[in-house]
């Protein structure tokens, strides 16, 4: 009988389970320290008889597909709008609105809604849009890429 010699293999195998372990006491001490950094420093701040920041007031203005319009929650009308947006920038002179309109609503209503927000001295008003993404293209949209 003759005996070869035998190669010795290095076994090489990845033991995971003190790698779990450890990220889990990490992950726990972060969860116990991280309010603590949030905390900083303890000063006693000064009083003062006039507050400097104004709360906003934001208002949304809805019109939805077949053309109802909606101040937040209430149903309004196109005449009634400059009425309301009147009486509210005279309550709160920083009032912010965001218009939120179906896209299917034709371009002249939403124009008309826009210039009685005008007429009734709202300065700040924004469009609220859905984001555009790989996920989130119309149907009709081509995708475009740079090049």
């Amino acid at each position: 009988m003759i005996f070869e010699p035998r190669r010795s293999r290095f076994l090489a195998e990845i033991n995971v389970i003190p790698l779990v372990d450890v990220v889990l006491v990490l992950l726990v001490i972060f969860m116990v320290t991280a309010p603590m950094l949030y905390r900083g420093m303890d000063i006693s701040l000064p009083t003062s008889a006039s507050n400097t920041i104004k709360p906003e007031i934001r208002a949304v203005l809805t019109i939805e597909k077949d053309q109802r319009l909606y101040l937040d929650k209430d149903q309004v009308s196109v005449d009634q709008l400059e009425r309301k947006l009147r009486v509210m920038k005279a309550e709160h002179a920083d009032v912010s609105l965001y218009l939120r309109a179906d896209r299917d609503v034709p371009y002249g209503i939403v124009v008309q809604v826009m210039d009685g927000v005008k007429k009734a001295g709202i300065e700040k008003l924004g469009m609220v849009t859905d984001p555009t993404g790989p996920e989130r293209v119309s149907e009709g949209a081509p995708l475009r890429h740079n090049q």
